[in-house]
């Protein structure tokens, strides 16, 4: 077992619904925790979060997501589990890990996917982005493998592969090889420990992470504090009241970031309008 001082490493998995993301949580955590299942909208509606042990010793917490960038998911519900995400990965993000499937077409939807994710933490999330393509097992049943089935990528996935140090990793989630697992695991864990060396060991942070950060550490000594001062009688009415002016600020930090995404959304497709009109559609530069 890893030691209590052992730093945490944050890996959020992001992607449209349906693309394997808490398959894949499954699978890199070695249990059943996440909800999966084969169902068109998604079966993932919140954040949800499960830390554990690799067995090189380090830890690292998973954190599985909805379909924040699908096009039908609201702004609000965008922005509320955004910074839900965040208030979970308290440290910073060490890894995003872009769930895409081998079994489906990678489309436009996929490159608005990856514009939303930098409109929504800026150019600077690719420096910590892996790509995991799910669906291995098809691909061995077809007699292909991963570069072949990329030979014909879109440009706009070249140029992801490009920026972000051609990290990626076939999963196989439904395999029952234990050498299998293992390997795809350590694939990851060692893209993983690329990024901390690429960049410097430092997590990626943004404002509206550590405006986050700083409430949640204010709420928590506010408590601390309310346990030393108040009868135990009055302690739990106190820590309502706390409890309360923290969703009050939370609801309000979503409610900025749910203004931002629509100001940026709306200049994003205005942007791909105007490059349609002009007959030239390019991958989005975000920031």
């Amino acid at each position: 077992m890893a030691s209590g001082s052992e730093p945490v490493k944050n890996i959020v998995l992001v992607g449209r619904a349906g693309n394997g993301k808490s398959a894949t949580g499954n699978s890199i955590i070695r249990r059943p925790i996440f909800t999966s299942g084969t169902q068109a909208t998604g079966v993932t509606m919140t954040c949800q979060t499960f830390r554990t042990v690799t067995p090189g010793g380090s830890i690292i917490n998973v954190i599985d997501t909805p379909g924040l960038f699908d096009l039908i998911t609201k702004p609000d519900v965008i922005s509320k589990e955004i910074v839900r995400c965040l208030a979970l990965a308290e440290e910073g993000l060490h890894a995003v890990v872009l769930v895409l499937s081998v079994r489906t077409r990678i489309t436009k939807e996929e490159e608005d996917s990856l514009c939303t994710l930098q409109i929504l933490f800026g150019a600077k999330i690719l420096d910590y982005l892996v790509v995991v393509f799910t669906g291995g097992d098809e691909l061995d049943s077809d007699n292909q493998t991963l570069e072949s089935y990329l030979s014909e990528c879109p440009d706009f996935l070249k140029n992801i592969f490009s920026l972000c140090g051609h990290r990626k990793v076939l999963f196989y989630n439904r395999t029952k090889d234990e050498d299998q697992k293992n390997r795809q695991i350590q694939q990851l864990l060692d893209h993983v420990a690329a990024i901390g060396r690429r960049n410097g060991g430092k997590p990626f942070t943004e404002q509206m992470h550590r405006q986050i950060k700083e409430e949640t550490m204010r709420h928590r000594k506010e408590e601390e504090e309310a346990e030393a001062r108040y009868l135990a009688t009055e302690i739990e009415q106190v820590k309502r009241g706390l409890k309360e002016e923290h969703e009050r600020k939370m609801r309000e930090m979503a409610t900025m970031m749910e203004d931002v995404i629509k100001d940026a959304w709306e200049a994003h497709q205005r942007m791909l309008r105007l490059m349609d009109n002009m007959g030239s559609r390019k991958m989005c530069n975000i920031m």
